[in-house]
């Protein structure tokens, strides 16, 4: 099969630090708009893996997302390897966007909110949060289903914002969890994706008690671009016209 100028794209190297995220939305966008075909095969995973310039271990873990949320197939054996699905999550209209304006808006709000507290629980936050957050951390890791790991991820955001003790702020990231949720209700959740999520809550429990602000932001906003790369790669359907960057698309085998 010969590969367009798209389907070229992505195969392009990811940038870190959200490769793994970010990995996920490249095939997850090629998959979902045709350009790798119901069936296809993917590379080796030796070779894609230095295609896209990151580990074997990060692709792994992307691929698995994947082959959970339905995109793909993977099969041992001889003729084994990673197949894209015979019936994958498709774009309803074949647009290029996979989020809406309304979803875009969305996350730019969580950004504000989700950032906003973190820089002021860096400097506000007690031992008594800290420890509340180490708990609820904790406690996500031993979530047995996704409704009570949301539930639990919702009350850890919402509890960096009470620890930056501003109520406007906890009203702010009250209403950006619940539009989050509506959103992250439309896609499967690997449990790829949940592990390595809590353990970015995991890392910023101990920047928040170092009072380390700028690590911390960063941790945050990588946590929140994340999600972003992931609902790219998932949403099966396009609400209506956001911008996003243009995923670079894959190479066939």
């Amino acid at each position: 099969m010969e590969p367009s100028a798209a389907t070229a794209a992505v195969f392009e190297p990811v940038s870190p630090p959200t490769t793994f995220e970010e990995t996920v939305e490249r095939l997850g966008t090629a998959i979902r708009l045709g350009l790798l075909a119901p069936g296809s095969q993917l590379p080796a995973e030796r070779d894609l893996a230095h295609q896209l310039r990151i580990s074997r271990s990060t692709l792994r873990q992307a691929l698995t997302t994947l082959v959970q949320s339905g995109h793909l197939v993977a099969y041992r054996g001889r003729s084994g390897g990673t197949f894209v699905a015979a019936d994958p999550p498709l774009s309803e209209a074949g647009g290029a966007e996979p989020l809406g304006a309304e979803a875009w808006a969305v996350l730019e709000e969580r950004v504000a909110a989700e950032t906003g507290a973190t820089v002021l629980a860096c400097e506000r936050a007690q031992a008594a949060d800290i420890q509340r957050l180490g708990d609820i951390v904790e406690r996500i890791a031993a979530a047995e289903d996704f409704a009570e790991y949301r539930r639990l991820d919702t009350r850890f955001h919402i509890g960096i914002a009470e620890a930056a003790r501003s109520p406007r702020l906890v009203t702010a990231m009250t209403e950006a969890q619940g539009n989050m949720s509506d959103l992250l209700a439309r896609i499967a959740h690997p449990q790829q994706v949940l592990g390595r999520s809590n353990s970015q809550h995991r890392r910023l429990v101990g920047l928040l008690a170092r009072r380390d602000v700028p690590r911390a932001v960063r941790l945050m906003r990588d946590h929140t671009e994340g999600t972003e790369h992931i609902l790219a790669g998932l949403l099966p359907s396009v609400p209506t016209g956001i911008h996003v960057e243009e995923a670079a698309p894959l190479q066939p085998a």
